[in-house]
């Protein structure tokens, strides 16, 4: 199979949103589970993992070619990220089509790490290991043996496919109310009697 060129996009900021919309794409090919976050204010861009074990994941991009390599921007701002701040770095050589899936210890303090998906020098090999390493989110996002997990689909009562949603507030209000009832149902949680109903 021919690798994807993908085109230039010159804004930094459109180059990042692209960059997260082919992260969770990528991650979605592999049946790995994604969840974006609400605004902008979080450390990391992504959720990876299911009920029980999630992890976190900043994407970067880059397009700064060297020589022998590419520099990617691993700081938030001006600074380098804090511990605690995600899990793993997702790093995107946009022009070579190559993701590096990096556990956060490997870059804690750097504000810049340098990526070498062309050479077949050892001494440039300090991320090969981890070029296209998709294993590493599924491992550290799997859930115990004994976990138990809802998030299966739940094929009775639910809408056909192609079915549109209902296009009023009280229908779309009612296709919620019914999904968080077979939820309850699956969990074996009995709802909780509200002045003397149940």
């Amino acid at each position: 199979m021919k690798k994807r060129k993908p085109g230039i996009i010159k804004d930094k900021k459109l180059r990042g949103e692209w960059a997260e919309s082919v992260f969770m794409s990528r991650a979605s090919e592999r049946g790995l589970p994604v969840s974006k976050p609400w605004g902008e204010m979080c450390s990391y861009d992504f959720i990876i993992g299911k009920t029980g074990r999630f992890v976190s994941v900043q994407v970067k991009s880059t397009t700064s070619r060297l020589q022998t390599g590419y520099v990617c921007t691993v700081r938030g701002g001006h600074k380098a990220y804090r511990p605690g701040s995600f899990d793993f770095l997702a790093a995107y050589a946009v022009l070579d089509d190559a993701w590096y899936i990096i556990p956060a210890p490997l870059i804690r303090g750097k504000r810049s790490i340098t990526l070498f998906p062309q050479s077949p020098n050892a001494k440039y090999a300090q991320y090969e290991e981890y070029r296209e390493a998709w294993h590493l989110l599924r491992e550290a996002s799997q859930l115990s043996e004994d976990a138990e997990t809802y998030c299966e689909p739940v094929a009775e009562e639910s809408p056909a496919p192609d079915a549109p949603p209902p296009s009023s507030a009280v229908g779309r209000m009612q296709m919620a109310a019914n999904y968080f009832r077979r939820y309850m149902e699956r969990a074996n949680v009995a709802p909780r009697k509200i002045n003397g109903e149940s």
